[in-house]
């Protein structure tokens, strides 16, 4: 199958030795692989089940082989890329990363050539890449590492790999040519496959891959905020409740990133592969809510044309997310309280109870205290819900935090618009701090986007704000509003602004603004303020 000179000798002082039949005397006969390839024969030949097939070999390797690693690789000839299908010895996460252009790597460049390739040891092989990070450790990359092509024909539909540390080459040599054997008999068993599951297998790794980025986005540590509030009172109870399975009440006014705390919770806990389900108590009408939430039989109303699955039996396993759930009817909170109770419902219009494994993270900026005392809301729900309660604090209470949030909402607007603003000045800074932020995190998200559409100098400056910042009715500053005050202040900004540039140049700022240095000198003596000041800074 490939000659002697395809592998590169090895010399790691093996003491023991093979005769010429093949006999050895490590433990490691290959010989004694017949049965389980006589096995694996059977099983082709009884069922099309490549998982069954694939499990097998992978046991095999593991086993009888004694590698370390293993894995089956499938080529999706549509985006030109080899994937890891199955594998052992890998995690999820590294199995995820193991995704190859065709060429790209040992296992693409098997896939390109249909060819065997060994690399005794990994280390000093050009094209071990290391994709799926399972290598960190320098002890482990010096394990030798197999690949063959499975193929049908002339066409590579994958690679089987396997790495290990060999004293005997001939043993190497041996379990390639195995490896290789096994390949050529389930080549038509992955054809099969691969025409029957490739849209399905696109689906999979697209799914994985976003559960992958939605659980890096919304860990915990990307949630922005460093202040006292967020980390005693929201950080440390995220953390603490998403190795549970509580029920969870999160309160904040609107805006404070209620949702943002409930994706936290789903994507740290044991459901983060699972749905993780988001439902808006208050964007349905009355009369829907209940359909929505636990879906409806057919003919249960009009309209019911077929049998619904509703939001609950969506997030089996997973997590549901009822964001406003004070705007719930009465009706509905009934029901709701049963399934939190007993694990169960009924569909509209149905007697039939379904079993459901749901965690519920509810959300309200509303009072529910009060609206139990009103007769608004159920209490023995709001007891049930209210398990393990977090107050997300408003933004006007997180100072600490607006300039944080601020760059990053700056930075992501850059991103989204292809704008360049490299900095927000200091009397916008100042505006930012002072304002109440009565639409908390959301609001001032929408005000940097607001400033970025509107800043033509890579800066943010006070007059990009809106009015409602800048004025000191609604900021709560002092700045006064009369029109030679508001002057005052532009021009102090501009020239502030122009001295950093320069980095206290004088004579390049009078250019910037197009005035001249006398000019310039003159209003910067009437406004008191002192180049030098800036020169010390650049």
């Amino acid at each position: 199958m490939f000659g002697d000179n395809e592998i590169e000798a090895l010399d790691l002082g093996a003491t023991r030795r093979e005769d010429e039949f093949g006999q050895c005397y490590s433990g490691e006969c290959r010989v004694n692989l017949l049965p389980t390839l006589y096995r694996l024969n059977a099983r082709i030949s009884e069922a099309a089940d490549l998982g069954a097939t694939l499990a097998l070999i992978l046991e095999m390797m593991r086993v009888e082989m004694r590698m370390d690693r293993g894995s089956v690789a499938l080529i999706d000839s549509r985006r030109g890329q080899v994937f890891i299908h199955e594998s052992f010895g890998l995690s999820p996460e590294e199995e995820s990363r193991g995704v190859y252009a065709v060429g790209e790597g040992i296992t693409g460049k098997v896939a390109q050539s249909g060819k065997v390739i060994v690399a005794p040891r990994l280390h000093e092989s050009p094209d071990f890449l290391d994709r799926t990070g399972a290598h960190a450790r320098e002890e482990r990359r010096r394990a030798a590492f197999l690949c063959v092509p499975i193929m049908l024909g002339q066409r590579v539909l994958g690679t089987i790999g396997g790495e290990r540390f060999y004293i005997s080459k001939r043993l190497l040599k041996q379990d390639a040519e195995f490896l290789a054997a096994i390949a050529l008999m389930i080549a038509p068993m992955v054809e099969l496959y691969l025409i029957a599951n490739v849209e399905k297998l696109e689906l999979e790794r697209e799914n994985r891959a976003l559960r992958d980025a939605l659980k890096e986005r919304f860990k915990p540590g990307n949630i922005i905020g460093n202040s006292k509030a967020m980390m005693a009172d929201v950080y440390d109870l995220i953390g603490k409740v998403s190795k549970t399975r509580a029920t969870v009440l999160i309160l904040g006014e609107s805006g404070v990133g209620k949702e943002l705390v409930a994706s936290a919770i789903h994507y740290s806990s044991d459901r983060a592969a699972k749905p993780f389900v988001r439902f808006n108590c208050a964007a349905i009408p009355e009369t829907l809510a209940e359909s929505v939430l636990f879906g409806h039989e057919k003919g249960a109303f009009t309209g019911a044309l077929a049998q619904r699955k509703g939001l609950f039996e969506q997030a089996d396993r997973g997590t549901l997310f009822l964001d406003e759930l004070g705007e719930l009817s009465l009706a509905v909170q009934a029901k709701l309280l049963r399934v939190l109770q007993d694990r169960t419902l009924e569909r509209v219009g149905g007697s039939t109870r379904v079993t459901v494994d749901v965690r519920v993270i509810a959300a309200t900026n509303s009072d529910l205290a009060r609206a139990v005392a009103e007769g608004r809301f159920r209490e023995d729900l709001y007891y049930r819900l209210n398990v393990v309660p977090i107050t997300v604090p408003p933004l006007r209470e997180r100072g600490a935090d607006i300039i944080l949030l601020a760059d990053h909402f700056v930075a992501r607007a850059c991103a989204a618009m292809e704008k360049s603003v490299k900095r927000i000045s200091t009397p916008a800074l100042n505006m930012l701090m002072a304002y109440h932020w009565p639409g908390n995190v959301r609001e001032l998200e929408n005000v940097i986007e607001r400033a970025v559409i509107l800043s033509d100098d890579e800066v943010i400056h006070a007059w990009n704000l809106p009015p409602s910042v800048q004025t000191a009715k609604e900021s709560g500053t002092a700045l006064g509003v009369g029109l030679e005050e508001k002057v005052r202040i532009v021009e102090q900004e501009m020239i502030v602004e122009a001295l950093k540039a320069a980095a206290g140049n004088i004579g390049q700022a009078a250019e910037m603004l197009g005035v001249s240095r006398r000019v310039l000198g003159l209003r910067m003596g009437r406004l008191g303020i002192e180049a030098q000041r800036f020169r010390a800074a650049g």
